[in-house]
């Protein structure tokens, strides 16, 4: 696990990260304001952003990360506000974005007064070594906002989540969070607080990174027989998946869910709405049992979809 130093000055909690993607919109964008996202990129941070006016300009994110030259482009042609991002353990593809290229990207941030807005939901989520540090970590001019949730591996009711940032941005995130409620509860931070500190949260992740990789590899095992096509990530919770041309991503949901099956087709996690070729699994929910039950039907649903092409 990565260590950041940050004064109590730095730090703002807030109920999940939802609300803390909620808050910095609220706080620094306007209608019309342009933002930067990431392609693919989380749903409802999309959505957040779309719902307060905002001009959504995407960039692709590979395996490689990011093309650096169209993001200056991007930031010197239209001024974004902010750019979200999750170059580690990415949701949904599970890529990691190259350290050189996160360095560089706080580099831009200065140079064009763009925010970057860090959400790191998997870090510790990782089945070779551990990720690079946060981008977090390579600001000296007070241009990103680093958002931890701490949800996702221990209990997604927990709603617990940090955000770290300059005072002067933190304190624009106080006045739209006391407008939001009274603060986040203190008992569920008291009680995580206790757990987070103890030689068993180090355990608990241990176990937990060990159970999702058997079950990243049994899904893997189970597509491994069809010509889907997928980069197997190295941490996170989620297989990104792209069809082949002839199965649209949510056609095939509307059939799998006939039959108890579910996923996320890719078309939720673009900007444009446009992808329908790529659809995510997630590995973290079902056992290793039910998994395989699973992808075999979905497999024999896309099969059938084939035949009657």
């Amino acid at each position: 696990m990565h260590k950041t130093y940050a004064a109590p000055e730095n730090v703002l909690i807030t109920t999940g990260s939802q609300q803390a993607i909620h808050l910095i919109a609220l706080a620094f964008v306007k209608p019309r304001d342009t933002v930067l996202f990431e392609r693919p990129i989380y749903s409802a941070a999309i959505d957040t952003f779309k719902n307060h006016g905002a001009n959504i300009i995407a960039v692709d994110i590979t395996e490689n990360g990011y093309d650096l030259d169209w993001i200056e482009y991007c930031m010197k042609t239209y001024k974004p506000r902010l750019f979200y991002i999750n170059p580690t353990f990415h949701n949904p593809t599970g890529y990691v974005v190259p350290v050189f290229q996160l360095k560089r990207l706080v580099e831009l941030a200065e140079q064009y007064y763009c925010l970057l807005v860090e959400d790191d939901a998997y870090p510790d989520i990782y089945f070779e070594k551990q990720a690079a540090p946060p981008v977090y970590t390579f600001d000296t001019a007070g241009s990103v906002i680093y958002v931890r949730s701490f949800c996702k591996y221990v209990s997604p009711g927990l709603r617990v989540a940090a955000v770290l940032c300059p005072p002067a941005l933190r304190q624009s995130l106080i006045t739209v969070k006391s407008l939001a409620d009274n603060g986040s509860p203190l008992l569920n931070q008291k009680i995580f607080l206790h757990f987070f500190h103890s030689e068993r949260m180090q355990q608990h992740f241990s176990k937990l990174r060990i159970a999702l990789q058997i079950r990243k590899k049994i899904m893997e095992e189970e597509l491994s027989g069809i010509n889907w096509k997928w980069e197997s990530p190295k941490g996170g919770l989620n297989l990104w998946v792209e069809l082949p041309d002839h199965i649209d991503g949510s056609h095939l949901l509307k059939r799998a869910i006939e039959q108890s099956v579910s996923f996320v087709p890719g078309v939720y996690f673009d900007p444009y709405g446009q992808d329908r070729s790529r659809i995510r699994l997630t590995y973290s929910y079902m056992n290793e049992t039910k998994i395989r039950e699973g992808i075999r039907q979905l497999v024999h649903i896309s099969r059938s979809l084939n035949e009657k092409t």
